[in-house]
Order: C-alpha cells, then sequence, then structure tokens
C-alpha cells in the first residue's frame, strides 16, 4: 500500500473468480467497516467505481431511501 497522507491512501486489489474483491484492512479501519455493513456500489462509466458505507449513503441522500442493513 502507498500512503499519501494520514487521511488517504491507495491501493489494488484483485478481482477474484466470482467477481469478488477484497477491501484492505486499512480501507476498512479508516472506514470503520465490520463483517456484515452493507457497501453501496455506485458506478458511472466515465468516473468509474465507488464504494461507500449503506449508512453514509442514505444520510448523504437525505435518508429518503428505505434501507434495512440487517
Amino acid at each position: 500500500m502507498k500512503d499519501i497522507k494520514e487521511d488517504r491512501f491507495i491501493v489494488s486489489v484483485k478481482v477474484g473468480p466470482k467477481g469478488q474483491i477484497t477491501v484492505p484492512a486499512e480501507a476498512r479501519k479508516m472506514f470503520d467497516i465490520k463483517e456484515g455493513d452493507t457497501l453501496m456500489v455506485m458506478g458511472d462509466k466515465n468516473r468509474g467505481l465507488a464504494l461507500l458505507k449503506a449508512d453514509a449513503f442514505y444520510a448523504l441522500m437525505g435518508g429518503g431511501f428505505p434501507h434495512n442493513d440487517d
């Protein structure tokens, strides 16, 4: 992993045979991602992919989306 600053980093991950990736430990720690958490995968063909914890996504959207984090 390449540290840029304490609040940023860049890392590569490999896609497995089932299309899965592993969220690096540093990212899980930084964003408090725990086993069982729901992540939103957002994509834009020109800008790429982004991951966001579901609770942060719903807060960003103003709570207007129904969700179930169980």
